[in-house]
């Protein structure tokens, strides 16, 4: 599935979170959105997921305007932050009413639960303990797995390497991999770490105040290019 985006425009009282003019992710493609905090990658993706409402401006999804049309909901995947958990619940009852969502039974939810064992580490399921009480990692590693495991057309990861050691970060950088690689999943990332974001993506984009400064295919002068923005950035604070 593809999204476009076209004049859009966010404004958080007389600041301007978005404006990017016009944007085409296409079907297949993984992109890793980068920029230092206050540049606008959160508030773009929620933009994306009908999250919050455009001052100005459209976001289509597979040639759907999301804010007009549900459809883009049902192949969709997305974790941004802990507020999309349901933290009363046990993982276990998280996942099944995900799973019952995506008219998933449990049987098929459980088979998919499998795929990501390694990565829950044993420290996920069956622990009888509410999804609150869960460390900001393993919350993490919910919020992903859910969003995962419906097998959605589109993907949208906002720091899904936060909170993570090492070794999960490399198995979820491997996992998006796959995903994007075995299904042609569009997949969208934000992050800090980018070494991981650079690692995986097609294309990367950097936003600076809620704009687009570069789009770009991601190859070894983009990723020369980047270092010498964050670089640079670093020396004028």
């Amino acid at each position: 599935m593809n999204i476009q985006i076209e004049k859009l425009v966010k404004r958080f009282g007389k600041q301007v979170a978005i404006d990017i003019p016009q944007l085409n992710i296409e079907q297949g493609s993984l992109v890793g959105i980068v920029g230092n905090n206050g540049a606008g990658k959160t508030t773009l993706f929620r933009l994306i997921l009908d999250l919050l409402k455009a001052d100005i401006g459209h976001v289509y999804s597979n040639n759907a305007d999301v804010s007009k049309n549900e459809d883009w909901k049902t192949y969709t995947g997305s974790f941004l932050d802990n507020r999309f958990l349901i933290d009363f619940l046990m993982p276990e009852e998280y996942f099944y009413f995900v799973g019952e969502t995506y008219n998933m039974t449990k049987d098929v939810v459980d088979e998919r639960l499998s795929i990501f064992s390694r990565f829950m580490n044993d420290e996920i399921l069956g622990k009888k303990k509410y999804i609150r009480n869960f460390s900001a990692g393993n919350k993490q590693k919910i919020g992903i797995i859910a969003a995962m495991m419906i097998q959605p057309q589109v993907l949208i990861l906002d720091e899904p390497f936060n909170f993570l050691d090492p070794s999960s970060q490399i198995e979820i950088r491997d996992m998006i991999l796959k995903m994007n690689k075995d299904n042609g999943t569009t997949i969208l990332i934000s992050s800090h770490n980018l070494n991981y974001t650079t690692d995986i993506s097609s294309h990367v984009i950097l936003l600076e105040k809620g704009m687009i400064i570069k789009n770009m295919v991601n190859s070894p002068e983009a990723r020369q290019e980047l270092n010498s923005y964050f670089v640079e950035k670093a020396s004028n604070n």
